[in-house]
């Protein structure tokens, strides 16, 4: 059974830094795409950024690039999204997801196999 645990969200003041972490079990974490996604209007899920298998590939939503990175450790089934120079308006519940293929690190969301519960981050102005 795959499972997908999120942590590291909390409050924050606009401007500050958050990091993300995702754990995952029950799959062959190198083997699969990771993905971050976040509620939006209009949207029950909307793409933040993507990483592949390797970490070789990775892709950032238009309004995040620059402030988040996503990165991987295949050798401890993690993947981490480090946001810095938070906004108000980045303010969500945060959910770690799986892709099977390892090399797409696209922004659909019925391409992605698995979630996390999610994890809230509050970002005050």
């Amino acid at each position: 059974q795959v499972q997908l645990v999120e942590s590291g969200g909390g409050l924050v003041q606009a401007g500050g830094s958050l990091r993300l972490s995702c754990a995952a079990s029950g799959l062959t974490f190198g083997s699969w795409t990771m993905g971050w996604f976040r509620p939006a209007l209009g949207k029950e899920r909307e793409f933040v950024a993507a990483i592949s298998w390797s970490g070789g590939s990775t892709n950032y939503e238009d309004s995040v690039k620059g402030r988040f990175t996503i990165s991987r450790d295949n050798a401890k089934n993690t993947v981490h999204l480090q946001m810095n120079s938070l906004k108000p308006e980045d303010t969500a519940v945060y959910y770690c997801a799986c892709a099977s293929n390892r090399f797409y690190t696209g922004s659909d969301p019925g391409l992605y196999a698995c979630w996390g519960q999610g994890t809230q981050v509050t970002v005050s102005t």
